[in-house]
């Protein structure tokens, strides 16, 4: 019962840093911008993209090609030559200013995760610090196994990828701390 509550307050936690990381802070926004004309993209997109749904990275190397040579080669000339985008594509687009489900999803993302966490920084045994550590560590791992990779192979722009360690960091070591304190509590109370 202990950890479930210590989830749920992390949860919590985690979520209003979120908001207040992207609303306030604008953490959120670094690394993105608005292209020069919005409408010629967003007609190219659906003209060279059509109706499938996915993510595309552009110049593209067909995985059937791959073994020639020859068009291995052209295709390296093409990336150098040509622009590069990584592009999540939706032929249908939303209403992106009507964020209830995504604010729920966002909600049941940030619990379950602090789940987790409380369950690892239950294992740690006792200690504050102790906990904070697993959080910061948490936090490390999380960022360097999936963030990093996107830096690396998908030319995520640096800045995007340090705000978001940021915005992690802080927001699990706050969390962290709230979690730990509440985990700590029986140790608190056989003390005094």
């Amino acid at each position: 019962m202990r950890v479930l509550v210590a989830g749920l307050i992390g949860g919590i936690v985690m979520f209003i840093w979120g908001v207040a990381a992207h609303m306030a802070l604008g953490l959120g926004q670094v690394g993105f911008k608005l292209p020069a004309d919005e409408n010629v993209v967003l007609s190219s997109l659906h003209q060279g993209l059509g109706e499938h749904a996915g993510v595309y990275v552009l110049p593209a190397l067909d995985p059937k090609i791959r073994k020639d040579p020859a068009q291995v080669i052209a295709y390296a000339q093409k990336a150098i030559r040509s622009p590069y985008a990584w592009v999540v594509y939706q032929p249908q687009g939303t209403d992106m200013t009507r964020m209830g489900p995504q604010i729920g999803r966002q909600w049941a993302s940030d619990t379950l995760s602090a789940l987790g966490l409380a369950f690892m920084m239950g294992l740690a045994g006792p200690g504050f610090r102790r906990r904070i550590a697993v959080a910061a560590v948490a936090v490390s791992f999380a960022w360097l196994s999936t963030l990093v990779p996107y830096w690396n192979w998908y030319r995520f722009p640096t800045s995007l990828i340090q705000a978001a360690l940021v915005e992690q960091l802080i927001g699990w070591l706050i969390a962290g701390a709230a979690m730990a304190w509440w985990l700590g509590r029986d140790e608190r109370q056989r003390v005094h």
